[in-house]
This record gives C-alpha cells, structure tokens and sequence, in this order.
C-alpha cells in the first residue's frame, strides 16, 4: 500500500432525519466487513435484550438518548478501511435541533454523502444541509437515494428525485459525483449491485467512496499557522521560545522569514520543533508544531503566522460573511457576541443583515434587521479590533467563522469580504457619548490652577507585569506626594470579577479594556491624572484607549523594550533598573508636556 493510500480520509453522512444515513453507514461497515469481531451479534444481542428490532443503525448510534428516540443527536465517528486506504465516516445528525453538530461533523470532512428517502423525497433539511455542505467547500459531493425497496425499486421515482435535487444543487454551484440508488435495509448497492436495480449502471456506495479522489488542496496554498500559544522553557537554560499551532495550509521551513498578522511583527523561523521529532527542518498542511525565532519577538495566541513572501490574508475589523444562525435567541445588531477566528479569539457586534436566505427555497428576505433561528444571512460584521484572515474564495481554511451567544455555539459562517471603511462602531459610540455628556461647571483650566496640573491618562505597559506595576504604583506615590491629584488602578483590577472567555495570557479582555477607557474619561475630566499598568497591551488597545479617553488625552509609557509595532510610545524606559529612576522619568515627561506646572503666576 502507498503512503498516499494509508493517508486517513473523512467522509460525512448528511440528510434530513429518518432518511437511513446511520442504517446506510451500518449496512457498509457489516457486508464489507468493517466491524470488530462480535459486534453485529453484540448489537442483536442488545436489541432482543430490549425487546427492539434490529437496526443497522445501532452500530453507530452509542448514545442511549440515540437509540430510545431513534435518532442520531451527535456526531458519530467510525473507522473503516477497504483495500484502497482508511476512512473515518461520520454520521451527522439530520434533525433540525442539532445542526450545529452536523456542522461540527462537517467542518473538517474531506467529501460528503447525502443521503435522502425515496418515499419521502427531498425534505427541507435535505436542502438546508446541501446549502451547508457547499457552505463549507466541500465539492465531493455524492447523493444516496435511500429505500428504494419502499417504492418497489422504481426508476421513474428515482429519477424524478435526482432531477428536483440536482436542479437544486446546481443553483448552489455543487455538481454531485454520483446519485445512487440504495436500500440500506437490504443492502442493495451498498457494497454489492444485488438483483432489484438492473437498471442502474453507476457505482454502489462503497465503490462510491473508494472513488473520491484523496487530494491534498491544503499543501498547495500559501502558508497559514493560526498561533494557538507561545510556550516558554527555563529550566537547564533553556530560554527557547515556542511558538506552537496547527498548520492550516501550505509549508515552511527553517530560514522561512514569517510575519504574524494582525500585529505585522517579523521574524525568521530558526528551528521547528515536535514532540519526539530530531531534525525537522519542514512543516506542512494538518501538521501540529512549534518553532523558535532567530529574533525574539512578543506576539499573542490568536495571531495569523504566515511567510512574508506569500500573498498576504486580510487584516481589518469589518467584513462580509455568510451566516448560518443556530442560536436559541436571534442575533441582534448592537449586541456583543464571541467570535472564534482559526485561533483568535474576540468580541464581534453585527453591524448590518444585507438579507437573509431560506436555504431550502434560495428566496431572499431584505431589510430584516435580525437574524433569526435557522436563517441564512449575508451580514457585515465589526470586530473591536483587527483580525487576520483569508476570503474563502482563495482560502477557504481560514475564511470559516464560529460565533458564540450566551457560551453556546450559536452561528457558523464564511468570510467573503474585506469592508474597508472609516467609520467603526467604537467612534460612533464616541460621538453619541459626547454630544450626551453632561458637562461640568467648572473648567479644565480652573481645574488646573487650583491642582497646580493638567490632567492626562498615563497608562504604563511592557512584556514585564511586575515592572509595570511597580513603575505606576511608584509614580502615584511620587505625585501624590507633592499634593497632585492622582490615582493609580491597575487594569487587572478592572478583570477581577467580570467573567469573559476572550483573555489574553495576561487574564485580559477587550472589556476589560473598554471598561478602563470609559473610565478614563472620567477621571480625567475631573482634573485628575489618572495611572493605569496593564502588560500585554497591543498597538488596537492602546489605540482603543485613546478613543474612548477623547477629547482628553493619553500617554503611553513602555518599561523594558517596545512591545508595539506600529504605535510610536511617548517613552521608552530601557535600561532603568531603579524604580525611583523611572518614576522620575515620567514626572519629567509630564513637565515637558506641560501636564505638570512648575510655576504659577
């Protein structure tokens, strides 16, 4: 056998419920002699223990919900192989309550069986899931006409059936491999032709599956690593630097300059690394690694690695996508949902529903402003910071989008388009919150006489946690002590009790960062110099920051080297091991700015 044909190759069963996929699924692993010694006589056993007729589905479903109810709730995976190479066949469930887990049993499928009733013929869920199936790039399409027995074995009806589904799916843009008349029950044209079809000339099932073609589309694509995390070492020496993930597409390999997006930090791969692996010298598409950096560079789990040398995904905070909507509650505009990007993790708001879609019928609805259960919508999404990512018409991999409402997997969806805009909900926010702002009495500038300051949000970052904070903390004793109104607040202590699953390795969250610009605003409206230390923050929190802080201002103080890319920060303290020292340098920055009045006429 050749190492293409040991390779492991996935196929899902899709249809609408009760149309036979798990009794299909059963029916092949039993005549093609797929299943563990003693497990058919297993499964009779049981049914006859229960006083239950015997389904070939049973082989599959192990849930005991599954096998009371009769239907498949989750997604069950089996391994097969025939003389060709090995498959993992997954049923999915065809119930309308749990098509999030058919597309979960999807997501990663290599090619696709529908599988519909003869009797019953095509069923919303048959084209709900066909929708779905070409939703999520797969393009190995085969369709099972299943109990063709129950129609007496009629041509006519079958291909009746073919023409309704196949008009269909050609309006989705899937061209199905095959159509295949089946009778599970009786296995006809499962694995062998049998007596009652004559009429059919084409592949059985499992011919079916031996045919689809094993191709690697991933290798060939430019290399993509979503940045899962950065692993340190310390002991023995060790100072190595991993930065681990799975590769979505394309290779690398050491001496490869990469880039991480959004952050746009380079560096260039020095040595790949693998659990009991000497030598690696190359990655590719599906493998899970690590590797070291020639440079040392600060970038956080969620970033895209790709090779400066590739065509470059998109970075920006609006697109356009494709949204398949499962969740109990419909989505609403306005409303803060968890978006799961390849490793990234973020708060997205819908910002605009161009229309929805039925995915049975392929009629759009325009002008709705929701989302409601089971829909299909083309909407514009806006994330509160940029994310990297592909359209999946170049790079389907990385163009795939998870929502979560309410810690529930509620949307799954494609990208389409890059929005470039100038507009953001954070600046409308901004807008709206100033022209409400009820304004004070009293002026900065009385302010400023009477304190003898100006009033600044000074916030104090680097790689360095505990120098950050002895730094802020330091210089509120300092300004404090020469009678300045000032106040120091870390920003973990804003993260202290407020729940969120989007944190960085910090404990930190885009609400956390928010909650402390709004803050912000606050405090330096009312004259106050307002400290804050916060490690981790990236080039999109400060900038964050400074919007929500507007029309009052913010100073940026790096301790150690300069975590940012782009953003240039108004000092750098390099070098100062003496906390006093650096406290000082601060104090010296806000007299130079002017924030602190030396004298006063």
């Amino acid at each position: 056998m050749t190492e293409e044909a040991k390779d492991i190759f996935s196929v899902v069963m899709v249809g609408h419920v009760d149309h036979g996929k798990s009794t299909v699924i059963g029916r092949m692993m039993a005549d093609a002699g797929g299943l563990p010694v003693g497990k058919l006589e297993q499964i009779r056993d049981l049914c006859k223990k229960t006083a239950k007729p015997f389904e070939y589905a049973f082989l599959l479903d192990a849930l005991k919900d599954e096998r009371s109810q009769g239907i498949t709730i989750d997604t069950a995976r089996c391994f097969f192989k025939t003389d060709l190479r090995r498959y993992i066949i997954i049923d999915a469930p065809g119930h309308i309550e749990f098509l999030k887990n058919m597309i979960t049993g999807a997501a990663r499928a290599d090619s696709a069986f529908v599988v519909i009733d003869a009797k019953e013929g095509v069923k919303e869920n048959s084209k709900r899931h066909g929708y779905m199936v070409g939703m999520m790039g797969i393009r190995q399409v085969s369709v099972l006409v299943n109990k063709m027995d129950l129609i007496g074995y009629d041509q006519a009806a079958y291909d009746a059936l073919c023409k309704e589904y196949g008009d269909f799916l050609e309006k989705i843009n899937i061209s199905p491999l095959s159509f295949i008349p089946v009778s599970g029950v009786n296995g006809d044209n499962i694995v062998e032709p049998g007596d009652n079809m004559e009429w059919y000339k084409g592949p059985t099932a499992l011919q079916q599956l031996d045919n689809f073609e094993a191709v690697n589309e991933r290798v060939g694509l430019p290399f993509r690593m979503p940045l899962q995390d950065v692993y340190r070492f310390t002991e023995q020496d060790d100072d190595r630097r991993i930065f681990s993930g799975t590769v979505e597409t394309g290779t690398a390999k050491a001496g490869d300059e990469v880039l991480f997006l959004p952050s746009g930090k380079r560096s260039r791969v020095k040595t790949i690394e693998a659990f009991n692996v000497d030598g690696k010298d190359e990655i590719s598409a599906e493998e899970s690694v690590g590797v070291t950096l020639d440079t040392q560079i600060y970038v956080k789990p969620g970033e895209l690695m790709v090779k400066a040398d590739d065509p470059a995904p998109c970075v920006g905070k609006r697109f356009r996508a494709n949204l398949f909507w499962m969740g109990r509650n419909p989505m609403l505009k306005h409303k803060r949902y968890k978006l799961k990007l390849g490793a990234a993790r973020t708060t997205v708001e819908l910002v605009d529903v161009i229309n929805t879609i039925d995915a049975s019928e392929l009629t759009s609805v325009k002008n709705k402003q929701q989302v409601d259960r089971h829909d299909v919508a083309e909407c514009v999404f806006e994330t509160v910071k940029p994310v990297a990512f592909d359209l999946v018409g170049s790079i389907p991999f990385t163009g795939r989008l998870i929502l979560v409402d309410d810690y529930e997997i509620a949307g799954a969806g494609i990208i389409l388009e890059n929005v470039e805009t100038d507009e953001s909900i954070l600046q409308e926010h901004v807008e709206k919150r100033e022209l409400a702002w009820g304004r004070s009495p009293i002026s900065q500038v009385q302010r400023m006489s009477a304190y003898g300051h100006g009033a600044k949000f000074v916030v104090v970052t680097g790689d360095d946690s505990a120098l950050a904070d002895e730094t802020a903390a330091k210089l509120e004793k300092t300004l404090f002590a020469r009678k300045f109104m000032s106040y120091y607040l870390p920003l973990t202590n804003i993260a202290k009790g407020l729940d969120s699953d989007i944190v960085n390795e910090e404990g930190l969250t885009d609400e956390h960062v928010r909650r402390l610009g709004e803050l912000a605003r606050i405090m330096t409206d009312s004259g106050q110099i307002f400290i804050t230390s916060a490690a981790s923050l990236d080039d999109y929190d400060i900038e964050t920051l400074k919007v929500l802080n507007s029309p009052n201002e913010i100073i940026v103080v790096a301790v150690g080297d300069n975590p940012f890319n782009k953003i240039e920060p108004d000092c750098v303290l390099s070098g100062l091991d003496d906390v006093d020292a650096r406290a000082d340098a601060i104090v010296a920055l806000l007299k130079d700015r002017n924030v602190i009045i030396d004298y006063q006429i």
